[in-house]
This record gives structure tokens, sequence and C-alpha cells, in this order.
């Protein structure tokens, strides 16, 4: 039976069977990337996508609200649950969007802000000098340490002390280790600073008790609702209560107008999914696979920041190999392995090329791959990375790969049926 897609607008229609067959046919390790459920997906795509709902529930600028107040309600009510938290805002459209009405919410214009410096695996949104964060609000960027790779927790607080932030930001996008959410809000207690916590990548391991929750020790946690979550892309503010006024108000009209109501729809599906069993098994082997596929890598004479890995992501240092980290990533991706070239902390090369590529196994963890597989794909890197220019080897690979790929579908869903529980 035709589509209507496929009727209307055939370019488009077959763009999107192109898309949906790189994603199948392709090992995808870029740790930000996952797979929603079909679930999820008929949420996102259904006719909420027609309602305007500025406001919030009970509390709207438009009419015919009845049953938009009640998904919002509930999608709200299932973050709460699962994160543990007081107060819960779904409505932002994006992380980044998330993380400026955090700042928002509790500071003003010209204050001083602290995060992790990008080039050492912070965020644009946490006050690196390119985005609108280091222009609003006084910046000032902390690092890990040269050597090690990891958080010097004692340099962090000197750095806190000398400058006096109003607000410190916790949270990675390229931090291979857990974090110490605690100590962070200790130090930002100790200098009188707000906390604010990024939990984007790792959001889905905090659900499932696998790293350290934030939310006892910030004031305002902020997170996407895809990646390691695995829901729609959106993002998502959770905060103690003294807080929710002020974030509500940050949200809405602060920064954004009418919320995306088919992604909150799709939200509160993916919020019940992870709060199940089965997700939890999932986000265990999310860690399980990211630990074996950095100690195959590591065999195969790969270096790895901080020398491996504690959550859902690997950083790979590329100079011992002498291979840019864009020329292994565009080699591996004609291979149909799909990463992104990364700056790595020290790095002398410019982000436009830089010496490391970032790596992560949410993706291939949903699709049902464990660790047996870990060392086939780190085999595929190596093969790659000492082929970077023999089209023939990266051929072999790609033919390879797509195999394996037949093997692990996409997953039509991920939990069974009535397993939800009570809300």
């Amino acid at each position: 039976m035709i589509s209507a897609l496929e009727q209307y607008d055939p370019q488009i229609y077959e763009l999107i069977r192109q898309e949906e067959a790189r994603q199948s046919g392709s090992i995808r390790l870029i740790p930000s990337e996952n797979y929603i459920s079909k679930a999820v997906m008929i949420a996102s795509s259904s006719c909420l996508t027609n309602k305007y709902s500025e406001g919030y529930p009970s509390k709207r600028y438009y009419e015919g609200q009845q049953v938009t107040d009640l998904i919002e309600t509930l999608a709200s009510q299932r973050a709460k649950k699962i994160f543990k938290a007081d107060h819960s805002n779904v409505q932002s459209y994006s992380g980044s969007v998330a993380n400026l009405a955090a700042y928002g919410a509790l500071i003003e214009p010209g204050d001083k802000i602290m995060g992790l410096s990008l080039s050492h695996g912070g965020h644009l949104t946490h006050g690196w000098n390119v985005s609108a964060t280091s222009k609003f609000y006084n910046s000032v960027q902390y690092t890990v340490h040269p050597d090690s790779g990891l958080f010097d927790y004692n340099q962090i607080e000197d750095i806190a002390k000398k400058h006096k932030p109003r607000l410190i930001i916790s949270g990675a996008t390229a931090y291979p280790r857990m974090i110490d959410f605690e100590i962070f809000g200790n130090i930002a207690k100790s200098v009188g600073a707000f906390h604010v916590s990024d939990i984007a990548h790792i959001s889905g391991l905090v659900v499932a008790d696998i790293h350290q929750s934030p939310v006892p020790y910030a004031d305002i946690v902020s997170t996407t609702t895809h990646k390691t979550l695995r829901g729609p892309r959106g993002g998502m503010l959770l905060c103690k209560a003294e807080h929710a006024r002020a974030v509500d108000k940050s949200v809405f009209p602060g920064l954004q107008g009418g919320p995306h109501m088919h992604t909150l729809s799709a939200l509160a599906v993916a919020l019940a999914e992870a709060d199940t069993p089965e997700f939890i098994e999932y986000a265990k082997q999310i860690v399980k696979n990211a630990a074996r596929l950095a100690e195959k890598l590591i065999e195969l004479g790969f270096k790895l920041v901080t020398g491996g890995t504690d959550n859902h992501l690997i950083l790979i240092d590329l100079r011992n190999l002498k291979v840019s980290g864009k020329k292994l990533s565009k080699a591996l991706d004609r291979a149909r392995i799909v990463t992104n070239y990364n700056t790595i902390p020290g790095d002398t090369a410019p982000p436009s090329n830089p010496s490391g590529i970032r790596i992560g196994t949410p993706a291939v963890t949903t699709r049902g791959m464990r660790e047996e597989q870990m060392d086939k794909i780190a085999d595929f890197i190596k093969r790659i990375a000492d082929n970077v220019s023999n089209d023939s080897v990266v051929e072999e690979v790609g033919k390879e790969v797509l195999l394996l790929c037949s093997q692990f579908p996409v997953p039509d869903h991920f939990i069974i049926p009535g397993k939800f529980g009570q809300y």
C-alpha cells in the first residue's frame, strides 16, 4: 500500500528510506546517537504536532488543552519518578536550551559561570568562547589533569575559590569516567555558588543507578532526552522544589514559546520505557560493552584518554598512530562505522582536524550487540586505522560490517507491553 508521503513527495520519501537503510546497515558509534522504539516514533509523529500549548498545564494561553495538559503532566510525573526529583520541566526544545534556561533561573546576565573547557570534554553551552553563554555571562573554565585526563577536584576547587563564580557547571560530553557530583556540589557551596549539572550523555545510566545521580547535589539538573535515555530529541530540567517556579519561568516565557507536544508525548513513552527492568539491563550492557571495547582497543595498540572508560564513551588519542581524527573518522565512515573526530585534552591540532575520535556503545547495545561483537568492532577499527588510504581494505571491512549488522536488526520495540507499572 503506497504511503501518503511516497505519493505526495517521492523524493523526500526516498531520502528517508535511504537514511533508514544507512542507520540499519552501519555500526553507529557516536555516543550521542541511539535508536528509539517504534512506540516512541509513533508518538512523535502523532496529531500532537498540530497543537499549540503555550504555558503550562491548567495555565495555557490557548484553548483546547484538555488532552495536552494530561500528556504533559504524565511526562513530568514520570520524569520526577525515575530521577527522584522534586520538580521537572519537560518543555525544552534541546539540551542547549535547557542549559540556558537553568542559568537564567538562577543568575543574572553578566554573572560569572564556571564550566569544563570544550577542548577538555565540556560542552559549548558550558561557557565556551564561541557560545552565547560566554556572551551572556562572564565565563571561567576548568580543565582535566594534563597527564591523567581525569578531573582534579582540588584544582577545580582552587579555581572556584580564586574566581568566585555565581554558578558552577558539572558534566561533560567527552569524559569517559565517573563524575563525583557530590564533590562538585560541595565546591559550589564552599564559594556560595549555584550548582547546575548537565547529564545529557549519562542520563540513562543515572536512571539505571549505574552512575551517581546529581539530583541530591545540584540546584538544577539538565539533560537531553535522547542519547542513553533513548527518547526523542529534546531537553529536560529537574530541580529542587525551591527552584521550580524560576525554572518554569526561565523556559517559558523566558526562552521559548509553545512546547512541541508531539515530542512531549514521545518523551512520556520513553520515560515509561526507562522505568522497566529491561531498560536497566540495557544500560548495564552499555557499560559492559564500552569496557570490553576499550580493553580490546588497548590490546590492539590504541591509546585511550584516561586509559579506559567507566561509562558509555571512549575517547581515542591517535597521536601515537600518526593519523588524524578526521582522516580516520572519514575512513571509518566509508567502511560503515560511524564515529566523530574529537579534540583530546592538550590537543595542539585544530578542532577541524583534531587528534582524536570519540566513540560510544548506546546504539550498538540497543541492537543487541554484546561483548563478543565489541571484539569484532575493535578489530574493524584497527584494520581501518592501519589502512586509512587503502580503498580495498576499507571496502572489505565495510562488507563485514554490513554482514554483522544483518545479524542484529534494529528492533521494533524494546520492552514487553504491559510492564510500565502504575503512574
